[in-house]
């Protein structure tokens, strides 16, 4: 599930009982109860259930048709302890966490799981939620596709040919769900799961796009939130969205890169590729620039050539947890041999096609995008001059650069009106949501937040690349309320 998580992340990129935010202000006169039953997946814990909740595919329209959300729990461990539902939010566009009640849910410590039933779903259009799929053709399914890496020379013709022909799939083969997926909808959805559930308010952990997921919930419906975890955090700048979390790779990067140069240069070190991490660095660089000319075979995968950009992509995804640097260094020194790595394991193809769907239904709907090439040109080669580690293709052209939809409403503001119940929690050296943007949110959220900064590397603070003092302080958060007095440095 890590997998297709990290895959759907690098596409990348929130009245009354039911009275829902947004166009019409569409709402729900009775709200639907949840009936739960045991669910077919294989290898959840036998406690956890599973129930779908009808929506209405479009907010705005009182005759719309309804679409399917799959949502999954595993009930309080301790009834008389239980103070309500606490939310998984799953990042993405593209993640889901229905196996999350089963999965990280456990790790969280035992008052937590007494405090709370652990809720996870599939969000719209993912499977087994009412889905969409775009039909791509498969060889657009790489992520040296989905993503704009240009070409050698910094040109990004094979790009916006790529940009094009995705968004003509998915206009013609989304169908009407793939005009209705964005952050906004996914969070009048988890209004819709809230009130099924019983919960006046509800408690959340978003991690990476599930931070912005629950901003932007907290943004629409602020009275109904509890106790709100935001866990390596999108900047929420609502002009930009997808394209500044774009765009952060290559701070997020320059972050994270001298981690891995301070590993991967140790003397004795089993993977060491150089003497010094400064060697480590500028062998990477003439490694890339090597394969962009001279590129070798790769049975197998997509596309079939282990180039610089499919050496850049490896450094990227390996990036995210310091724990796949051996990856990495696997391929630098199988590269420099003239051999390829193995091809990385991919989900099937209809995950890739759903998951992919939608990313950039998401991504394109929540935003308008430019359509200039010349835009997209001067952008990439400022950040190829100063960063050269990622090539340009943080600021290249992403499939929404030729979305033929407009954005169906203003995208949500995310600003500090509400209850003071955020704690936002971040890694010092993130790849995919760098510090630089989680200070953006900090900033917006003002007096509703606290944010602790863990001194660690990796994509996934709580519970997974943080450390004991970050860890602690959100489990005390969700277990009793209590949040720092002010923002907090965990060394």
């Amino acid at each position: 599930m890590k997998q297709i998580t990290t895959y759907a992340a690098l596409v990348a990129a929130a009245g009354a009982v039911l009275g829902f935010a947004g166009p019409g202000g569409a709402s729900a006169a009775t709200p639907e109860r949840l009936h739960w039953t045991k669910c077919t997946a294989s290898g959840l814990d036998p406690r956890q259930q599973c129930a779908t909740l009808d929506v209405p595919m479009d907010y705005s329209d009182p005759d719309s048709p309804e679409i399917q959300i799959a949502v999954s729990r595993i009930p309080s461990e301790k009834p008389s302890a239980r103070r309500g539902a606490l939310l998984l939010i799953p990042g993405g566009p593209g993640g889901d966490s229905l196996a999350d009640p089963s999965g990280k849910g456990q790790k969280l410590p035992q008052r937590v799981r007494d405090a709370y039933d652990l809720v996870g779903f599939a969000p719209r259009g993912m499977a087994p939620s009412t889905a969409v799929d775009c039909a791509l053709d498969p060889a657009d399914l790489g992520m040296t596709k989905l993503l704009p890496w240009p070409a050698p020379d910094g040109s990004i013709g094979e790009s916006m040919a790529t940009a094009r022909r995705t968004a003509e799939a998915c206009a013609r083969n989304g169908g009407e769900l793939i005009r209705h997926l964005s952050t906004a909808n996914e969070a009048r959805d988890l209004d819709r799961v809230r009130a099924a559930l019983g919960e006046e308010k509800i408690s959340a952990w978003g991690v990476s796009y599930g931070t912005y997921v629950g901003a932007v919930y907290g943004q629409l419906f602020p009275h109904r939130t509890d106790r709100i975890v935001l866990d390596s955090n999108n900047d929420p700048d609502h002009t930009r969205v997808t394209r500044n979390w774009l765009a952060a790779f290559e701070v997020g990067v320059e972050d994270n890169f001298p981690e891995f140069a301070r590993w991967a240069s140790r003397p004795g070190h089993p993977y060491r590729v150089a003497r010094t991490p400064a060697e480590v660095r500028s062998g990477f660089l003439r490694l890339a620039a090597r394969l962009d000319r001279e590129p070798l075979p790769w049975p197998g995968a997509v596309p079939p050539r282990f180039d610089g950009n499919a050496l850049r992509q490896t450094m990227l995804s390996s990036l995210y947890d310091p724990d796949d640097y051996p990856t990495l260094a696997k391929a630098i020194r199988a590269a420099r041999k003239g051999t390829v790595p193995p091809v990385p394991e991919a989900p099937p193809e209809p995950v890739l096609q759903n998951v992919a769907a939608v990313a950039v239904g998401t991504n394109c709907n929540d935003v308008d995008w430019p359509g200039s090439a010349a835009e997209y040109h001067k952008g990439v080669d400022e950040s190829r001059a100063t960063y050269p580690l990622t090539a340009g293709m943080p600021r290249g052209p992403m499939v929404c650069a030729a979305w033929p939809f407009e954005p169906k409403e203003p995208t949500v503001r995310v600003t500090g009106r509400g209850p003071s119940n955020v704690l936002l929690v971040q890694n010092q050296r993130d790849v995919s949501t760098p510090l630089s943007g989680a200070l953006k949110l900090r900033q917006a959220l003002g007096d509703r937040a606290v944010m602790v900064t863990v001194n660690s590397t990796g994509h996934g603070a709580y519970l997974d690349n943080g450390n004991a003092c970050g860890d602690r302080t959100v489990s005390r958060f969700l277990a009793t309320g209590t949040r720092p007095a002010s923002d907090l440095y965990c060394e």
